[in-house]
C-alpha cells in the first residue's frame, strides 16, 4: 500500500469541497450582515419633517435614558459580579459551594419577568405597601415608598439578571490566576484587600470588561422593561416610530443610532485591552489557597452572595409561582398552551437550523482556515451584539421591498396580487432569530471541534472518506454534546426573547414572551404569571448545565 504524504492541513486534503464550504459560510454572513447593513444605509435618509420633530423632542429623551441605563446597569453588575466571583473563589465560608451555582440562577429569569413580579410586590395596592399602611395607620400619599417603574427600577431590574455575565467571566479569570503570583502578594504583606485590588482584579480586568460589555449590549436590547415601566429608551422609540407613527425610515434612523452606540461599545471594549495585557509571570497553576472566613466577614460575604439571588431570582420566582398556584384557571389555560406551542416550534426550528449553520462556519474554518473564511464567521457572529429591534426593522425594510415588488409583477404578468408573502411572517421571525443567536451555538460548536485533533480527518480521508462523510461519521459523534448544548441555549433565548417577536411575529401568532408583556402591559397581572413562569423555568436549563460544570470542577483545595 502507498503511504499517504504531505498531510499539511484537513483543507490540503481536498480540492472540490472546501469551496463548497467556504461559498456556504460567505453566503450565511452576507444574510447577517444585511440587517445591520440596511439599517446602516438610511443613517442619512431624508424623512422631511419627521426626524426634526423626533430631534426636538424625545430623542434627547432617548440617549439621556439609555446613557442613564448603560451607567447604571456597568456599575451594578459590575460591583455584584466581581464582588460574588472574588469571594465564591478565593475565600472560605459556610455555604461558598452552594453559592458557586446558585449565584446563575437570576440568570434563567428575563428582566421582564421581574419587572412585572416586583411591580405586583411593591405597587400600591401590593402586600408590601399594603403591610406598611396597616402597621403605621398611614393612607397613602403619606408616606415616602420609591417607584419601581422608573429609570432607578429599570437599572436595579437589569442590574439583577444581568451580573451573572460579568460573575462568570470574572470567576473563571479568577481561577486561572496564578497561585505563584497571589502569594507572592501574601509574602510581601498584601492582605486579601490588597492583594485583590493590586494583583487579582487587574490580571482580571479583560473578562470583567468583556462581561461588562455582554451585559451593556443585552441593557441596550431590552425592551420589555423599560417599555413596562415607562422609560423611554431607543429600543422603546423603535417600536413607537414604527408602529405609532408608521415612519419606517424614521424608526431605521433611530436603529442606526443604537447601532452606533453598540458599536462605540465594542470598539471601547477592544481599546481598554489594547495597552492593557497582562501575563502569567510562571505556567504553574497550584491549588488554590483560600482566605478563610470567619465571624462579621464570614456574615458579610454570606448577605453579599445571598441579596443578589434572593432579590434576582427567589423573591420574584415566589412571587409568580404563588399567583401561577392561587390563579390556576385564569393563568394555565387553553390559550396558554397554544401560546407555549407556537413559543417552542419557533426555538425548536431556530434552534436546529442555529446548529446547522454553526457547523458549517465551525467547519469551513476547519477545512480552509484562511482570512476569508475567519472574516465570513466573524461576521456572522456579530448578531448577538445586536438589539432585537435593530435586527428586526433592518429585516423588514428589504423583504418588505422584496414583497412589494413580487405583489407588482404578478399584477402586471398575471393580475394576481400576492399581497405580503415573507413580512410578518414565520420565515422573517425565524431569520431575525438567527441573526441574533447564531454566535450562540456557533461558539460551542466551534469549541467542540476545535478539541478534535486534526489527524483524524487526515485518517479518514487516508480510508477514502469525503470532508462530509468526515464530519458526519468522525466529527459529529464526537462533538455530539456541544451540539446539543449549543441548540438548548439557542432554544432558551428564543423563548425569552421579546422586541424582535413583538414586530416581527405574523399577526394574531402570539409567544408565551409577546402573551406576557401584552397582559402585563394591560395590568393583568395574575394571568401574565403563567407564561413569565414558564419562562423562568426554561431558562433554569442552562443554569443547570452551568451549575453542573461547575461543580465539575475542582481547581482548589476542598
Amino acid at each position: 500500500m502507498t503511504p499517504v504524504t504531505n498531510f499539511k492541513s484537513p483543507a490540503s486534503l481536498v480540492r472540490w469541497l472546501p469551496g463548497g464550504w467556504t461559498l456556504g459560510a460567505i453566503a450565511i454572513a452576507i444574510a447577517i450582515a444585511t440587517p445591520v447593513l440596511v439599517v446602516g444605509a438610511n443613517l442619512f435618509a431624508d424623512t422631511g419633517e419627521i426626524w426634526q420633530h423626533l430631534a426636538s423632542t424625545v430623542l434627547p429623551l432617548y440617549l439621556r435614558n439609555s446613557l442613564g441605563l448603560s451607567v447604571g446597569v456597568g456599575l451594578g453588575v459590575f460591583l455584584i459580579g466581581t464582588a460574588t466571583a472574588w469571594l465564591v473563589t478565593l475565600c472560605q465560608f459556610r455555604g461558598q459551594r452552594c453559592f458557586e451555582w446558585a449565584l446563575l440562577l437570576p440568570l434563567s429569569a428575563p428582566a421582564y419577568v421581574l419587572a412585572y413580579a416586583y411591580t405586583d410586590l411593591l405597587e400600591a395596592g401590593g402586600p408590601v405597601q399594603t403591610a406598611i399602611r396597616n402597621l403605621t395607620g398611614l393612607r397613602f400619599g403619606e408616606y415616602w415608598f420609591p417607584n419601581v417603574r422608573s429609570l432607578p427600577g429599570a437599572i436595579a431590574m437589569l442590574t439583577l439578571v444581568l451580573y451573572p455575565y460579568v460573575y462568570l467571566l470574572a470567576r473563571v479569570a479568577f481561577l486561572e490566576q496564578s497561585t505563584c503570583t497571589l502569594e507572592a502578594s501574601r509574602s510581601l504583606g498584601c492582605n486579601p484587600w490588597k492583594s485583590f485590588f493590586k494583583v487579582a482584579l487587574p490580571l482580571a480586568r479583560p473578562a470583567i470588561v468583556a462581561g461588562l460589555s455582554l451585559a451593556l449590549m443585552e441593557a441596550l436590547n431590552d425592551f420589555g422593561t423599560v417599555e413596562y415601566f415607562g422609560v423611554p429608551t431607543f429600543t422603546t422609540g423603535i417600536y413607537r416610530t414604527w408602529f405609532g407613527m408608521g415612519e419606517r425610515i424614521a424608526a431605521s434612523q433611530l436603529a442606526s443610532i443604537l447601532l452606533l452606540f453598540i458599536f462605540v461599545l465594542i470598539w471601547l471594549e477592544q481599546w481598554s485591552r489594547r495597552q492593557a495585557k497582562y501575563y502569567q509571570s510562571t505556567s504553574r497553576y497550584r491549588i488554590l489557597s483560600r482566605y478563610q472566613l470567619r465571624g462579621v466577614r464570614e456574615g458579610c460575604a454570606i448577605a453579599v452572595c445571598v441579596l443578589p439571588i434572593f432579590f434576582g431570582f427567589l423573591l420574584p420566582g415566589g412571587v409568580l409561582l404563588h399567583m401561577t398556584l392561587n390563579n390556576w384557571n385564569q393563568t394555565i389555560d387553553n390559550r396558554f398552551w397554544g401560546f407555549a406551542t407556537n413559543s417552542f416550534i419557533l426555538a425548536s426550528v431556530t434552534a436546529i437550523l442555529g446548529v446547522v449553520l454553526a457547523v458549517i462556519l465551525a467547519y469551513g474554518v476547519r477545512l480552509q482556515p484562511n482570512l476569508g473564511m475567519r472574516l465570513a464567521t466573524r461576521i456572522s457572529a456579530m448578531g448577538y451584539a445586536i438589539p432585537g429591534a435593530v435586527i428586526a426593522v433592518g429585516i423588514l425594510i428589504p423583504v418588505g421591498r422584496v414583497d412589494n415588488a413580487i405583489d407588482r409583477w404578478m399584477q402586471a404578468t398575471f393580475g394576481i396580487s400576492t399581497g405580503l408573502l415573507l413580512s410578518g411572517t414565520i420565515v422573517a421571525l425565524v431569520f431575525a432569530y438567527l441573526v441574533r443567536f447564531l454566535a450562540v451555538s456557533f461558539s460551542t460548536v466551534e469549541a467542540s471541534l476545535v478539541k478534535i485533533k486534526p489527524n483524524l480527518d487526515e485518517a479518514a480521508r487516508s480510508l477514502g472518506t469525503s470532508p462530509t462523510e468526515t464530519l458526519i461519521r468522525v466529527h459529529a459523534p464526537m462533538m455530539w454534546g456541544g451540539l446539543l448544548t449549543g441548540g438548548m441555549l439557542v432554544f432558551v433565548d428564543v423563548m425569552k426573547e421579546l422586541p424582535a417577536t413583538l414586530i416581527i411575529r405574523p399577526f394574531n401568532f402570539d409567544t408565551l414572551a409577546v402573551r406576557a408583556y401584552q397582559l402585563a402591559a394591560d395590568e393583568r397581572l395574575i394571568r401574565a404569571s403563567g407564561p413569565s413562569l414558564a419562562i423562568v423555568l426554561v431558562g433554569l436549563i442552562p443554569v443547570v448545565l452551568l451549575s453542573w460544570k461547575i461543580a465539575q470542577s475542582r481547581h482548589y483545595e476542598s
